[in-house]
């Protein structure tokens, strides 16, 4: 056992535990009963996290202990359509997730066209290229030498690149995964059209759905790294084109790849380098800010602008109101 990793306490014994994330393009006949299957799986093992079942697939995050984890991947993989599922290790516990969520949703990603995503039995139709994290590298010296550029294009959140993104990469305007459609749509990245581009994001779900919808658009020579950032931090950590740190969703927040990464974000107040994500003091705020630890006092304290504005606009807004308790388990800068 390593220093600093991950341990679960039980009455007698001190087991290991971890986090995995995963997805699976595959057609699915009937999402409500594997729903159920994957609740009763994960509730049988013990294991917390966020599932999302729909026609398309599956994705999902879950953590617990070690052997509880592993005995789900496989079970996992032995349901037909799920066979071949590449799950991605980290560190963590079920503890940073606050309960275990199975939902059956439209899309295994929301980009807002469940109609515009079409799935077989080997995964997206019309998807871009998958390039291994080595391949990149291959690709991005091979077109170098041709005098072509290559572009790295963010396929997440725009606030998420905030801490971590790859070296002059195309960061949209996005607040949510919805917001891509309107600006694949605006004309903005036109010129990109006829140039190589690679799109990338954590575990590499969004983009396998982004990068068939910019071929969709014109888009002539996509590609999306096999395994997404996780999958290339753990190959070249922050010896690559990658920089700063990568956006988690669950409790931890962020994570580095090691001790060498960078700290790009910036504090909202004062500028100082953090990458410490917070909401506001508000019990509806879904807007995180960064915050060094000299500031963190202020969304503790008090609402964000955005909330602000929406207290104004609905003062009898049942999710009104301070929360009481801190919302996230918070990392250090």
């Amino acid at each position: 056992m390593k220093c600093g990793e991950p341990r679960r306490r039980t009455l007698n014994t001190v087991t290991e535990s971890r986090i995995v994330l995963y997805y699976k393009f595959a057609p699915i006949k009937d999402p409500e009963a594997v729903k159920l299957w994957q609740q009763t799986l994960c509730r049988e093992l013990g294991l917390k996290g966020r599932i999302i079942i729909s026609e398309h697939g599956i994705n999902g995050t879950v953590g617990g202990e070690l052997s509880a984890v592993k005995s789900y991947a496989k079970q996992t993989r032995s349901y037909s359509p799920f066979r071949g599922t590449e799950f991605k290790w980290s560190e963590g516990t079920a503890d940073q997730f606050p309960r275990l969520s199975v939902k059956v949703r439209p899309e295994l990603v929301a980009f807002g066209v469940p109609e515009q995503v079409k799935v077989n039995a080997d995964g997206i139709i019309g998807g871009g290229e998958h390039l291994k994290p080595q391949q990149v590298h291959e690709l991005v010296e091979a077109k170098q030498r041709e005098g072509v550029e290559v572009t790295f294009f963010d396929g997440r959140n725009a606030m998420e690149a905030q801490i971590g993104r790859f070296k002059n990469a195309v960061v949209p305007d996005t607040e949510s995964t919805r917001d891509f459609i309107t600006e694949l749509d605006s004309g903005k990245y036109d010129h990109l059209k006829d140039q190589p581009v690679v799109t990338y994001c954590t575990g590499g779900i969004r983009c396998e759905v982004l990068s068939a919808l910019m071929k969709d658009r014109g888009f002539e020579e996509v590609y999306q790294i096999d395994g997404g950032i996780v999958r290339y931090g753990e190959t070249y950590q922050d010896a690559g084109y990658w920089e700063g740190e990568l956006y988690v969703f669950d409790g931890r927040m962020n994570t580095r790849f090691s001790e060498d990464a960078k700290t790009l974000g910036e504090c909202v107040n004062c500028s100082a380098a953090t990458s410490r994500f917070f909401n506001c003091a508000d019990r509806g705020c879904s807007n995180l800010q960064l915050y060094c630890a000299d500031c963190s006092h202020i969304p503790a304290t008090t609402r964000c602008e955005v909330c602000t504005a929406r207290v104004a606009a609905e003062p009898g807004h049942p999710n009104q109101g301070n929360l009481g308790k801190q919302r996230r388990r918070l990392t250090s800068a």
